[in-house]
């Protein structure tokens, strides 16, 4: 699905949640460990999230995205290219349960609106502590619904009537975005999700909602000793 809609992801994403995308990503790359910082981007796509850090964080961050689909890898390939960073950023096919990368690896693993769509989230998790380094941390952008009654409301209403149509008229897959609003309706968010990071092994987990509680900031940290098995 989403090799099909890899060359006009970027700006649907735009388009739908009005910029506040790019606002996120900011957020969740001020929140990066300090120093240098390995990082792996996981559910890369088009490697938004790898320019972000760069452009917050400056040099001091190197590190590989993966992705699922070639479409993604290879829009994201012509990014960094663009931007000079084909060899700071190295981008694997990869899928999120089955890591292939070294125990302790890096410094940090992000994921921004990908983690919903994994198959198996609670192996995702145990992978993505396995290759934190001890005190590395996790962070994971995610949609999420308001607690508000009222926001809530008109929320889903937009996100089940208007985002496919909208989607759908930019990228010709309508059925692309019928599939985002299920799931992030069926998505454990804020605590049940903040569950999730704790059994996966990581300490220190805190969940901050961004715009009302539509997105969700998720931080944990491996820990400094234990198993990650």
């Amino acid at each position: 699905m989403f090799d099909q809609i890899a060359d006009t992801y970027d700006l649907v994403n735009r388009l739908l949640s009005f910029r506040r995308d790019v606002a996120w990503r900011k957020r969740l790359a001020l929140r990066m460990p300090s120093g240098p910082v390995r990082v792996l981007d996981l559910a890369t796509g088009t490697c938004d999230v790898l320019l972000a850090l760069r452009g917050h964080c400056g040099g001091r961050v190197r590190g590989a995205g993966a992705d699922m689909s070639a479409g993604m890898l290879r829009g994201g390939q012509k990014k960094l290219a663009t931007a000079g960073l084909s060899e700071t950023f190295s981008l694997v096919r990869a899928d999120a349960t089955r890591l292939g990368f070294a125990d302790s690896s890096f410094d940090a693993v992000t994921i921004a609106f990908g983690i919903r769509n994994v198959v198996d989230v609670d192996a995702a998790l145990r992978g993505m502590l396995r290759v934190l380094r001890p005190g590395g941390r996790a962070l994971i952008l995610e949609f999420s619904l308001p607690k508000n009654v009222l926001f809530r409301a008109g929320y889903l209403f937009y996100f089940r009537n208007i985002l496919p149509r909208l989607g759908g008229a930019v990228s010709g897959k309508p059925a692309a975005y019928r599939y985002l609003n299920e799931t992030v309706e069926a998505f454990p968010y804020g605590g049940a999700f903040c569950e999730k990071m704790e059994q996966a092994g990581f300490q220190g987990v805190s969940a901050e909602p961004l715009t009302f509680g539509i997105a969700t900031l998720y931080l944990g940290t491996r820990p400094d000793t234990g198993d990650t098995a």
